[in-house]
C-alpha cells in the first residue's frame, strides 16, 4: 500500500502548483504550518465573515483557533455554535451555505490541478463549489496524487479510517459507527478570477 503520509517531491509540488494556476486557482506556497497560517490570515480583512470548515489541517495550523477567536472576525462557526439545531436548522443551513470566506482543506490534489473533497454529509461542498464569495484551501504536500483515480484511492485507503476515528472521538459516536464518502466534489477549474486559492504547504498536514 502506498505511503499516503509522505510529502510529494519538489517537482510534484511544482507541477501541481502550475496546473492549479492554469485552472484558475491561485496558489501560495508555504514552507510550513506557521507560514501557511500567516499567509491565510493576511488574506482576511479585519472583521470579515469567515466560515472555518471542520478540518484537522485548520486545527494543526492554528487557523481554526485564531479565526474563531471572539472579536477578530465575524465567525460563522461561532454563530452556528450559539444556535439550536432543533429549532433553527433551516437558518443554520442558510448561514453556512454562502459565507464571504470559506476556509478548509481537501483530501487530494492532483498533479494536473484538480481538487478532490469527500464528505459524509456534504455540508461544506455548496460553499466550496459556488456559494462562498472566496474559498481558501490549506493543503499539505502529502495530499498530492497523480490523478483523480489515485485521489479516490487515497480517500478509501487512508482518509476514511482516520476520519471515522476522529468523528467517533469528537462526537461521542459508538464504536460500530463508520464514516462514509457519501458525496465527493471534484473541483477541476474556477471560472471567477480571484475566487479560489490553495495555500500549498511543503510538509504533511492533516490527513
Amino acid at each position: 500500500m502506498k505511503d499516503w503520509k509522505r510529502p510529494a517531491s519538489k517537482q510534484s509540488i511544482e507541477r501541481a502548483a502550475e496546473a492549479l494556476k492554469a485552472n484558475g486557482i491561485q496558489v501560495s506556497l508555504a514552507a510550513n504550518a506557521a507560514e501557511a497560517r500567516q499567509k491565510v490570515l493576511a488574506m482576511l480583512p479585519a472583521g470579515a465573515e469567515v466560515f472555518t470548515m471542520t478540518s484537522v489541517t485548520l486545527e494543526a495550523t492554528g487557523l481554526a483557533r485564531e479565526i474563531n477567536e471572539p472579536g477578530r472576525y465575524d465567525s460563522i462557526r461561532n454563530r452556528l455554535n450559539a444556535m439550536d439545531p432543533n429549532t433553527q436548522e433551516r437558518a443554520m443551513r442558510k448561514l453556512c451555505a454562502a459565507p464571504d470566506f470559506a476556509i478548509g482543506s481537501v483530501h487530494a490534489l492532483t498533479e494536473d490541478g484538480a481538487l478532490v473533497i469527500a464528505s459524509n454529509t456534504g455540508s461544506q461542498l455548496p460553499s466550496y463549489a459556488y456559494s462562498a464569495g472566496k474559498v481558501i484551501w490549506v493543503v499539505g504536500a502529502q495530499k498530492i496524487v497523480k490523478d483523480v483515480e489515485e485521489g479516490l484511492q487515497r480517500i478509501r485507503e487512508h482518509v476514511l479510517g482516520l476520519e471515522t476515528a476522529r468523528a467517533r472521538k469528537a462526537y461521542g459516536l459508538p464504536e460500530n459507527w463508520n464514516s462514509f464518502y457519501s458525496k465527493i466534489l471534484l473541483f477541476n477549474r474556477e471560472v471567477n478570477p480571484g475566487r479560489a486559492t490553495v495555500v500549498l504547504v511543503n510538509e504533511a498536514l492533516g490527513f
